[in-house]
């Protein structure tokens, strides 16, 4: 691996990418809304508006994640969402985990159910942080994702009061600089080196997407499409080279229009034809970047993601148990990407999703695959986690449990069963601490943290005495 760059050769990059995508004089536009270090004490509204993510409306119970940005807010603070709160959740998070009074403003939708910024600005919503903001003579919005949506609420509050109003985010054209697949490897191969990068190809027609698959099943065991801007692996499709190199060009092509089918793509979108690694594992890395005049990025820690299936999807996580090279590795990828970042203006929560291939004890390389310029399945729990155990961070896993014999049962019930074994931040006993709760009485799924005294018997606590506890098993 080559050396890091030092901070002047960082901001280097970031001046030749603004300079390519012209992006210094787009985020002027939003330079009167960005986030501060006085914003940070203000009162703060927080929303999980996740419509920036293609067809995420195909996740079981995704409306219903907007309740997560409960275990972000705190006392005094505002929450925005377009479905009802879940049953018991407000009374969990202020008696059980001690997360404070919340208000939550009800926005009725105006553009679906996932559209709340754009909810927020209409109606008894609008009315409410209208008065709030300037009541309180400012106000701080903490978003999910600081999408356009985001900011054009911001923008509304403050031309209707006349108050201070910050976004704690990065401008659209930073946030896509991060949240693009390509753009992020172009990027990482500015910042640490080509060696990061999968081998890859970008491609914006069926047929260019066909030719770089077969040209990388000549090369590798399985290759893969991408979408470029998708969460976790809900745009990925992956595909056994033997397959592709036996079927015909005109098959081939077809099974290429089938999954742009199936992920709505519009014609001359690039896509990423990748080699699909064989890999270790899969780590992510937790990060923060505040305003550069407030100081360096902040690095939270390397965490274990937990996938299930061919295309690897997402279903949990827990802290990094990796051999120390490899954190090392992975941390200082990481702070070169996110130090570019920074200097391009990002400012807000960040992660970056790695594969380790290799040997973890000797020969061992890593590739990014994403970078989560958003909150998420890791940095929610490890936020929750933080204010639940100040301190050194405890053994947790934390991760989505569904079963269809919960379906219908309330949270409160949930919580019945558990018992004795429920964390309780006044006491700071019990086992499991829960999150995500809505999509429990229609698909019987919710999140949910185990701690433990070491990794594995976080693990055990999830597989075994979750299940157990809630007569399942």
């Amino acid at each position: 691996m080559r050396r890091a760059l030092s901070d002047s050769e960082l901001a280097n990059v970031a001046a030749d990418l603004s300079r390519e995508f012209d992006i210094h004089s787009q985020v002027e536009a939003y330079a009167r809304l960005a986030w501060t270090e006085a914003a940070a004490r203000r009162p703060t509204l927080f929303l999980e508006d996740l419509t920036g993510i293609p067809f995420i409306s195909r996740i079981v119970g995704v409306e219903a994640y907007q309740h997560r940005a409960r275990v972000r807010a705190g006392e005094g603070d505002l929450m925005a969402a377009v479905g009802p709160r879940p049953e018991g959740d407000e009374e969990y998070c202020r008696q059980v985990l001690g997360f404070g009074n919340t208000e939550l403003i009800h926005a009725e939708p105006v553009d679906g159910p996932m559209a709340v910024a754009k909810a927020c600005m209409h109606g008894q919503a609008k009315a409410k942080l209208i008065d709030r903001a300037t009541r309180a003579g400012c106000l701080s919005i903490h978003p999910y994702m600081s999408i356009q949506a985001i900011w054009d609420l911001a923008a509304m509050v403050r031309d209707e009061t006349g108050v201070e109003v910050s976004v704690c985010g990065p401008p659209p054209p930073v946030l896509w600089i991060a949240n693009d697949k390509d753009r992020l490897c172009d990027l990482a191969s500015r910042t640490v080196g080509p060696h990061i990068i999968s081998e890859s190809k970008l491609e914006d027609t069926p047929e260019g997407m066909a030719r770089a698959l077969r040209d990388l099943a000549r090369r590798h065991d399985r290759v893969a499409l991408k979408r470029t801007r998708c969460a976790s692996a809900m745009g990925n499709r992956v595909f056994e080279s033997t397959d592709l190199l036996t079927c015909s060009p005109q098959t081939l092509e077809s099974r290429v229009r089938d999954f742009l089918v199936d992920t709505e793509w519009q014609d001359a979108e690039p896509v990423i034809a990748v080699v699909w690694e064989d890999a270790i594992c899969s780590p992510s890395t937790q990060l923060f970047l505040p305003p550069r005049e407030a100081g360096p990025v902040q690095f939270d820690g390397v965490f274990e993601q937990i996938l299930e299936g061919e295309s690897q999807v997402f279903v949990g996580s827990r802290p990094s148990r990796l051999p120390q090279p490899v954190e090392m590795s992975l941390t200082q990828a990481s702070l070169a990407l996110a130090g570019a970042l920074q200097h391009l203006g990002y400012i807000g929560v960040c992660s970056f999703d790695f594969l380790v291939i290799g040997d973890l004890t000797g020969d061992f390389e890593i590739r990014i695959t994403e970078c989560n310029g958003r909150w998420g399945g890791t940095s929610t729990p490890m936020r929750m986690v933080s204010r639940l155990v100040p301190g050194a961070r405890p053994c947790y896993r934390a991760q989505d449990y569904m079963h269809e014999s919960l379906t219908g049962v309330t949270f409160p019930e949930v919580l019945r069963r558990i018992g004795g074994e429920l964390f309780d931040s006044r006491t700071g006993g019990g086992r499991f601490a829960f999150y995500n709760t809505g999509c429990l009485a229609e698909s019987g799924k919710f999140d949910v943290i185990a701690f433990g005294d070491t990794p594995e018997e976080a693990d055990t606590a999830i597989l075994e005495g979750l299940p157990r506890k809630l007569g399942l098993s």
